[in-house]
């Protein structure tokens, strides 16, 4: 049942029907009013309404705010995805609400992002921005399309294929000597890593009890993708410090 008062210089107008919450709107004209109360409980009586007073309440900022608490704690690589999503809660798109958040918009987001950063970059940000509208159309009751899933992508930058050449690596080995403040760690830590392609992650926590120096092999029990995965260890990789003899040296 549907009723209408003046509500400052509009109509206020207010849908209630029983199992549903009531469903207040201000318009210019009483006349207004009255068809936005017809074609609403129309959408009730086919079964077709759904609720999007949630979403006019909330903006991104709101819902990126939200996940940095409930979810990205619990994610890998959180210390990073925070910075980040701490940096797109100040950009003007985080403002909107989600009821207005269209992919019009989220499109001049990403023209505008690719004048300041890499097409690598702006990919990574709008695939964090749809996992987050995901997490809140499934978990939270935002019942509104994803915008980012109708959106262009910019195109993924080629794959890195060049590696330090044996000047390279001799230069960036003396550069790293245990000098000063350095820790005396950072560069048989990078001398591992070129010797096993390993990620920081994965070389900041191995465990002894992962290395098996006689079969020459690092287990890793938790990589980036999620899956484990032992790491082959030539004799280089055997012979840098750290790993001589079997132990710390």
């Amino acid at each position: 049942m549907a009723s209408f008062r003046q509500h400052g210089n509009g109509w206020q107008g207010r849908v209630r029907r029983r199992g549903y919450p009531d469903i207040v709107k201000t318009f210019q004209t009483k006349a207004d009013a009255e068809k936005w109360a017809r074609s609403l409980e129309a959408e009730i009586d086919k079964g077709q309404f759904v609720s999007v007073s949630e979403a006019q309440r909330t903006t991104l900022g709101d819902l990126i705010a939200r996940h940095l608490v409930e979810v990205t704690p619990s994610m890998k690589g959180a210390a990073e995805d925070t910075i980040r999503l701490k940096a797109m809660m100040r950009k003007p798109i985080a403002r909107w609400s989600m009821a207005n958040l269209s992919a019009a918009r989220i499109a001049d987001f990403r023209d505008e992002r690719l004048k300041e950063v890499s097409g690598g970059t702006v990919i990574r940000e709008l695939a964090y921005l749809s996992a987050i509208i995901n997490h809140a159309r499934r978990e939270w009751g935002i019942n509104v399309p994803n915008p980012v899933q109708m959106v262009r992508k910019p195109q993924s930058p080629q794959a890195r294929s060049r590696v330090l050449t044996d000047e390279e690596a001799v230069r960036l080995l003396e550069a790293l000597e245990p000098t000063g403040r350095r820790s005396h760690w950072t560069k048989p830590v990078v001398q591992l890593a070129l010797a096993t392609a390993m990620r920081r992650g994965e070389l900041l926590s191995l465990r002894w009890e992962h290395i098996d120096l006689q079969g020459r092999t690092a287990f890793l029990p938790d990589t980036k993708n999620g899956e484990s995965r032992t790491v082959p260890l030539s004799s280089v990789a055997v012979n840098r410090p750290g790993f001589r003899g079997g132990q710390l040296v």
